[in-house]
């Protein structure tokens, strides 16, 4: 085993997760439910039928998979609280058995020194506040930042690293943009509200948080996926440039930089208020940045929008999910990310899905095509930053096989294996792997 390049002796190693995902215990101990136990009782909402109702129990064995974090050598766990667990109605009552679960997560995380970095939001929004209109009602604003406040008081003594969302875009992209217009029948509000209204959240609660706990260190995770035109014609490159301002700068620009790009800004126009861009262009420390692959976009005359996600070029190698990988495309983002932002970089998602992991006779999972994804693009970012991207971190996508949303558990992007019949846990390949350089304290390992 080669290794070369030392990463900086304070670089994060770290692993990821969200709360809808793992936790399980959807209706135990008070919690109310959220707009994704809603998708997940539609029919055919999800794959095979799937729920998160049990999902990988997290909710009763965080003990086990804190331990596990400990036996991977990580430095930091990127996790979200579910807001309809904490505030089963998403305002109001608290709910003391979902706060106690995550001190009870958050003063384990501790004892083995691994740095808990907590998420408010990671698209379970409490399905009371979306029958109020969720996040197209401005009034949510108010509604995060009292949340906000409940976590900083409650949480602050002993997490200093705060996140207020995770990829608003796919949100406000695909909840109120894709799957709120009728065919032929454009209608873009939703989704300029919901945009709008996260924007000021975020602000919201980057002021609440930074005035309640001491040495915080406050950022907002975005994906970060470049738009590529299927097509390289005039109506390709449109339609890709409109996803770029959608997906990817809908949130920093704002919030970074104090504007937003220039098509969506006249789009917003109309629900801006005087004052709503420094209400948004709050001091942040941290930008989070997920990324898989990049978004290969197509004109769609017929679509909602008049754009569709099209296909990745045949010649590119791919996941099992369809997704391109193009490390040398992780690289050049981060490169663009650091120079528009001057932030440092936090990578806080970046993983395989796949639906091969399958234990052998052995027990043992091999999954030496994660291990060859991980390590392309951990180089990749390696690369990077000799280019000078300031990157401090990585987190993987993710620590445990989960709930992937609508296919369900039908792909698997965790270091550790999730058998859903028994909850046993087994650590792949990729997790002996991973260790093993987060030990080595390299930037680069080949097996």
């Amino acid at each position: 085993m080669k290794t070369n390049q030392s990463a900086p002796t304070d670089f994060l190693w770290g692993a990821s997760t969200s709360a809808f995902q793992i936790e399980g215990a959807t209706r135990e101990d008070g919690r109310g439910p959220s707009v994704c136990d809603t998708l997940c009782e539609q029919k055919d909402g999800i794959a095979n039928g799937d729920t998160a109702d049990i999902a990988c129990d997290h909710y009763h064995r965080w003990k086990e998979d804190v331990g596990l974090m400990g036996q991977l050598g990580l430095g930091a766990y990127r996790f979200s609280v579910s807001w309809s667990r904490v505030l089963p109605r998403g305002r109001g009552t608290v709910n003391g058995s979902g706060l106690e679960f995550y001190d009870r997560l958050i003063d384990g995380l501790l004892a083995i020194g691994v740095q808990p970095w907590l998420c408010l939001h990671h698209g379970d929004l409490p399905q009371a506040l979306e029958d109020l209109g969720g996040w197209t009602n401005r009034d949510i604003v108010g509604w995060y930042a009292d949340y906000a406040v409940l976590m900083a008081r409650r949480f602050g003594d002993r997490v200093k690293h705060f996140a207020t969302f995770n990829e608003p875009s796919v949100s406000s992209l695909f909840k109120y943009g894709f799957n709120c217009t009728t065919p032929g029948v454009p209608n873009r509000a939703p989704s300029v509200k919901a945009i709008h209204h996260m924007n000021l959240a975020h602000g919201a609660g980057v002021d609440v948080l930074r005035a309640l706990v001491a040495d915080i260190k406050i950022g907002c995770i975005h994906g970060r996926q470049p738009a590529v035109p299927e097509l390289d014609d005039v109506d390709g490159r449109k339609a890709a440039a409109f996803m770029d301002e959608h997906w990817n700068l809908a949130f920093p620009d704002p919030q970074i930089l104090g504007f937003y790009p220039p098509m969506l800004g006249r789009e917003i126009e109309p629900y801006m208020q005087p004052g709503d861009l420094a209400r948004i262009c709050r001091p942040v420390d941290w930008f989070g940045m997920n990324y898989y692959c990049p978004l290969y976009t197509r004109h769609a005359p017929w679509g909602n929008w008049g754009i569709g996600l099209g296909d990745a070029p045949d010649v590119l190698p791919k996941t099992p999910m369809g997704w391109a990988i193009v490390p040398e495309a992780f690289r050049q983002e981060l490169l663009k990310v650091s120079r528009c932002y001057n932030l440092p970089i936090y990578v806080t998602e970046n993983g395989y899905g796949s639906n091969a992991d399958v234990p052998g006779t052995d027990g043992e999972v091999k999954d030496q095509y994660r291990i060859d994804y991980l390590e392309a693009h951990i180089s990749a970012m390696r690369h990077a930053m000799v280019d000078g991207a300031d990157v401090r971190g990585y987190f993987v996508w993710s620590l445990l096989d989960n709930f992937e949303w609508g296919a369900g558990y039908s792909q698997r992007f965790g270091l550790i294996y999730v058998d859903y019949a028994t909850l046993k846990r087994t650590p792949k390949a990729s997790a002996l792997w991973y260790a093993n350089l987060i030990k080595s304290g390299s930037l680069h390992q080949k097996q």
